[in-house]
């Protein structure tokens, strides 16, 4: 597994996805350089795993409310199934 250039390790969940949605547009404008479009595209990649990364994070951290038999409210760890 490849490590994330220390710039976007230190990027929140928002920032990268800004920073992100920019590389898009640049590239879906198709006036970028050829050379150019591949490091936008590579840090695009990169980009894009830290905010999965930060995703993964947020959902591990997430828990939801249940009602025991007594209809006592308590928490338990998020779980899609």
């Amino acid at each position: 597994m490849t490590s994330k250039p220390q710039d976007i390790a230190v990027l929140s969940f928002e920032e990268a996805l800004a920073e992100l949605e920019q590389i898009v547009k640049s590239l879906e404008a198709g006036k970028v350089k050829l050379d150019e479009a591949v490091g936008a595209y590579e840090r695009g990649a990169s980009l894009k795993r830290h905010c999965e990364g930060k995703l993964a994070e947020a959902k591990a951290k997430v828990e939801r409310i249940v009602l025991a038999s007594d209809k006592t409210p308590s928490s338990a760890p998020f779980d899609p199934a």
